[in-house]
């Protein structure tokens, strides 16, 4: 997180008076809860709904096939009908899962103008919308949710200021990051050690993004906060990081096992020299100083 900080100045906004924010948090609150529990059970009712599918199909198909009154021909013909028809009814489901976990970024950014909408009916606060492209890549729903909890947070913790009238609000996609800006019209001296500063960090990189703060003395302050849409790759860790060919791979889960050398080779059938050899190259690679150790990292 960054924190710039330049001096000249126009006058500070007067100070207003803040309006308890306990209304929009409950309110949001509730929404949220809603919005989930609502999501939950259609996905919750597609799964049945699919599941009970699969079982008819299966059922069909295997009546048809163990029928003693039907040619192969037939029953052929007949299974492959059913297979096609449960393999365009299975798409259609995927695609209904995939809306229900995907929200095209113009309906989260729509839902998010809702989420801010007490705030503005009730704090007397000027929030501009700057709108994503229509177009824009469709967000994963964990993505869409913290994205609106984050800008929420954030919005609050910018009108936390004294002299903030006016937030701007926007969202953008590069196509493989959700971009997002809010700026207000403060007196520009956020400190990113804000504890709620701090909070909304750690919600950016528990999502592998990133979150700057850049305050202009006299000219309001500005977050800017990209969230990746893919999920990082996994680590490499083991046999893959270790760059371990397929037998050393082989003695190593042996190893791991507890078994000697002796028996590493008789079950691999190499000669124990073999396996000593391996052994010592796994010891290498592996950053191991005993078998022991070796078995450990192993596992």
């Amino acid at each position: 997180m960054t924190l710039s900080t330049s001096s000249p100045a126009r006058a500070a906004a007067p100070e207003r008076t803040k309006q308890p924010d306990s209304t929009v948090q409950t309110v949001q609150t509730v929404q949220t809860v809603q919005t989930a529990r609502t999501a939950a059970a259609e996905r919750s009712k597609l799964i049945a709904d699919l599941t009970d599918a699969h079982a008819t199909t299966l059922e069909s198909l295997l009546a048809v096939l163990r029928s003693s009154s039907t040619s192969d021909t037939a029953a052929r013909q007949k299974a492959t009908e059913l297979a096609a028809a449960a393999m365009v009814a299975l798409r259609a489901v995927s695609d209904l899962d995939r809306s229900l976990t995907e929200e095209p970024v113009a309906r989260a950014f729509e839902r998010l103008r809702d989420d801010l909408r007490p705030l503005v009916r009730f704090g007397d606060l000027d929030v501009q919308f700057i709108e994503p492209p229509v177009n824009g890549r469709a967000l994963p729903g964990e993505v869409a949710h913290e994205a609106r909890a984050i800008v929420r947070g954030a919005v609050l913790a910018l009108v936390e200021q004294t002299g903030v009238a006016r937030v701007r609000v926007q969202w953008d996609c590069d196509g493989s990051n959700l971009l997002i800006r809010i700026r207000d019209d403060g007196p520009g001296d956020l400190d990113a050690e804000v504890p709620s500063v701090r909070q909304l960090a750690a919600r950016v990189v528990a999502l592998s993004g990133t979150l700057n703060v850049e305050a202009t003395a006299g000219w309001g302050s500005e977050m800017a906060v990209s969230l990746p849409l893919d999920a990082p790759p996994a680590p490499v860790t083991g046999a893959a990081a270790w760059g371990l060919s397929p037998r050393e791979r082989g003695v190593l889960e042996l190893v791991a096992s507890g078994a000697r050398n002796k028996a590493i080779a008789e079950t691999l059938t190499i000669s124990e020299n073999t396996v000593k050899f391996h052994v010592a190259n796994l010891l290498r690679k592996v950053g191991a100083s005993t078998r022991a150790e070796l078995a450990s990292l192993a596992r």
